[in-house]
């Protein structure tokens, strides 16, 4: 297993994983991603802001950070903080663990670069989702309903988030 930095051949198999991410939220009757744009996955990947998981050669998840999300985090964002946004896992290597190694990965980042949060949201009130990140060490800080969402993508449009996070 190798972390790294994804690169510009991956895109269209970040699209794929997306792909059947949305697949999946459709399966479990979850708010489903709307298609996230190649310019925007394109951008993140030269920000070196996109990572991926190598298994076997293969892409096994992905996942992108921003350094600020004021739109959900509102007054927290105050906080030196790592947002972790569109985790995604391959449906061949489902079952690994590879949100708790992308977890684990991200502690070490966050510290490295000194800040003191990792954080990530997810819509709705997931049962099983908030049950899945608690395990994987965050805190769930409870329900709460945006605001200002013009900007974010079209599953944020009039939502109730989920928010966790792990202090360092």
């Amino acid at each position: 297993m190798n972390i790294q930095n994804s690169i510009l051949e991956d895109v269209d198999e970040i699209l794929k994983l997306y792909k059947q991410a949305r697949a999946l939220q459709t399966n479990l009757k979850m708010v489903i991603w709307p298609e996230f744009s190649r310019e925007m996955i394109v951008q993140e990947i030269k920000e070196k802001k996109q990572f991926k998981i190598i298994i076997n050669h293969k892409i096994a998840c992905v996942w992108a950070i921003a350094f600020s999300d004021p739109l959900i985090w509102e007054e927290k964002n105050k906080d030196a903080a790592i947002y972790i946004h569109r985790i995604a896992t391959n449906k061949e290597i489902r079952g690994n663990n590879l949100v708790q190694k992308m977890v684990a990965w991200s502690k070490i980042y966050a510290k490295k670069n000194s800040y003191n949060y990792v954080r990530l949201d997810t819509v709705g009130e997931n049962r099983g989702l908030i049950n899945h990140y608690k395990k994987c060490g965050f805190h769930f800080l409870g329900l709460s309903k945006l605001n200002n969402t013009n900007s974010l993508p079209a599953h944020y449009k009039n939502a109730t988030v989920s928010l966790f996070e792990i202090k360092l």
